[in-house]
């Protein structure tokens, strides 16, 4: 057997890292449901959490979802099943007035807006969003505030009973993970009498299992790319067919402005079904007359998200409290797509301070620590990097110099998956960044401590090849550019056995290097240096300059008057660094 050089790389140097967490995934796969078997009802949050972890993550889901999907029906009345074994039917959902919101880019946001916009209009809400950042209770909240870790437990373990009650020979005891969440999310917002449910699609649309709901008030469809293509399809067309799926008879629809062809598909899907679609303006269209709105979210492309949220917001309104908003008198473009125009309206002063006053952690967002500020988009698609990177510029240029000392540019990045990394590193080089790191999305090697981030789905070595994958893809990129202002890698080199620093590329002079960490906390170390006031790394690590150019670029980063790190191409990552550099989310 041949061994590919990122692999045999991997390979020697596992040993020093790979110990403790295999020992910890056997235990977990061995162990963990005798011994967390439930004895009374005050189990702590972090057990309710593991055995949570052994219902399959995204990843086992996904693969089922793509072995079942010749037959949707199938899988939405399993998940139907699922949810009358737990106590509910189809039609009590009907009681929580939701709002169902799908798309590729920005379906968080949307619903992040949306929720803002309604709960300013003293209505008590729930959002149920996926993924989460740092803690899983974070998918599941009440007037924008996750539960509380007592709330997950309770609800977590009278659901885990109740399933396991109704169990027969004829059916999987358990459903998977995002099914079992999204259950629980259901029934936490009708005790809690919720007055809406805002409910954003796990992925696709049609074979989602939160599209057992029948009844919505009003369905979105954010901005559509290309992602999850072994289960969507691998064109815009038949992404948008599935994304189309949540379409009801009847129940009104809102879409941005989309490439034609998609939007051609929205529009028959919506059709074939009997659901009125409608186009938002831009929401320069809603300005006029008034002050420009505020946005508490940056971005440029947060600005068609927010205009699909005004117009959720204001159907649910107008559908469900009666409100009318009086429209404004403006000239319509020619509609060349054939879809009617959404309604042109003044934000009310409760839907501008929504729209103001969101927050929506880990998307374009912003920590400034004394001489580093960190830039943080879970972009993960090549249309999201592509508007990440306009953000990150346009950043960089209204940064305000303190000093004429010199600045460095650092990327953090990961990508998992079936997506194409060379394709997001491509779009993230115009950034000309000085230091491109790459670390899996583990904050410890070990993450016995925190049952939030553990993922069974993947081994040590597969994340860290993966990283490894990713630092060719930029070398690779470098020789392409064959440019004295463009990175550019010679031989790789390793550090000792003992290194937490996995490899290098080291520079020639006045380029740019590459290197890979274990996890997130060692990557941090080095890129900050002990000059973020706030990171406290979990395990202080004097191992990270074996190698010289750990080692000169320490030296680099030490002496800089500012440093600018983006982080980008995976949620998940931007969650273990959130979880480090804001330890109030972990609390």
């Amino acid at each position: 057997m041949s061994w590919a050089p990122g692999r045999l790389r991997a390979a020697l140097l596992l040993a020093a890292v790979r110990g403790p967490s295999a020992i910890i995934r056997c235990a977990a796969r061995r162990g963990l449901s005798a011994r967390l078997a439930p004895q009374e009802p005050g189990m702590e949050y972090q057990d309710a959490v593991r055995m949570l972890n052994t219902l399959q993550t995204n990843a086992g889901y996904l693969e089922q979802v793509k072995r079942q999907r010749g037959d949707p029906q199938a899988q939405l009345e399993a998940m139907e099943l699922y949810l009358a074994r737990s106590g509910l039917q189809v039609e009590d959902l009907d009681r929580l007035n939701i709002i169902h919101v799908t798309g590729t880019k920005g379906k968080g946001s949307t619903c992040a807006f949306t929720e803002h916009i309604l709960r300013n209009y003293g209505l008590k809400t729930g959002f149920f969003s996926s993924p989460h950042l740092v803690q899983v209770r974070e998918r599941i909240r009440i007037n924008g505030q996750p539960i509380s870790p007592e709330l997950f437990s309770k609800h977590f373990w009278h659901l885990y009973h109740r399933l396991e009650e109704t169990k027969d020979g004829s059916s999987v005891s358990m459903p998977a993970y995002f099914r079992f969440l999204t259950l629980m999310a259901f029934h936490i917002f009708l005790q809690e009498k919720v007055d809406l449910a805002v409910v954003e699609v796990g992925i696709g649309g049609a074979y989602d299992c939160t599209n057992i709901i029948r009844k919505p008030v009003v369905c979105g469809v954010s901005s559509l790319g290309i992602d999850h293509t072994s289960l969507l399809g691998d064109t815009m067309e038949k992404i948008a067919w599935q994304k189309g799926g949540i379409f009801k008879r009847g129940i009104p629809a809102f879409t941005v402005l989309q490439p034609e062809g998609p939007l051609a598909v929205l529009k028959d899907r919506a059709q074939q079904i009997s659901c009125p679609l409608y186009l938002c303006p831009p929401l320069e269209t809603l300005e006029e007359g008034g002050a420009p709105l505020a946005l508490g979210l940056e971005g440029e492309h947060q600005r068609s998200n927010a205009a699909l949220a005004l117009q959720l917001a204001n159907c649910w309104l107008q559908r469900h409290h009666q409100q009318t908003i009086q429209e404004l008198k403006v000239s319509r473009p020619g509609n060349l797509w054939q879809l009617p125009l959404a309604p042109v309206f003044q934000p009310t002063s409760h839907m501008r301070h929504g729209l103001r006053d969101t927050e929506w952690p880990g998307r374009t967002q912003v920590l400034r620590r004394g001489p580093l500020t960190w830039y943080l988009d879970g972009a993960h698609t090549s249309s999201s990097v592509q508007a990440c990177v306009r953000w990150f510029r346009q950043a960089l240029q209204r940064q305000e110099r303190l000093s004429d000392g010199p600045e460095v540019c650092v990327l953090l990045f990961n990508s998992t998956g079936d997506r194409d990394s060379a394709a997001l590193l491509k779009l993230l080089q115009p950034c000309r960044f000085d230091y491109a790191v790459f670390c899996p999305n583990l904050t410890e090697v070990s993450s016995t401590g925190n049952a939030d981030q553990q993922n069974f789905t993947v081994t040590l070595d597969q994340v860290l090849l993966r990283c490894f994958q990713h630092q060719q893809h930029w070398s690779c990129l470098d020789k392409e550019q064959n440019s004295p202002d463009i990175w550019s890698p010679s031989n790789p080199g390793l550090g000792g056995p003992a290194s937490l620093l996995l490899a290098s590329h080291p520079p020639r002079p006045c380029n740019t290097s590459s290197l890979v960490f274990s996890c997130i906390s060692h990557a941090l170390q080095w890129i900050s240096q002990g000059r973020d006031p706030v990171f406290q790394p979990p395990s202080p690590s004097r191992n990270l300059l074996t190698h010289p150019m750990a080692s000169s670029g320490a030296n680099v980063l030490r002496e800089a008057a500012a440093i600018h790190v983006l982080v980008t191409g995976s949620l998940h990552l931007v969650g273990g660094v959130l979880k480090l550099l804001d330890p109030s989310l972990s609390q």
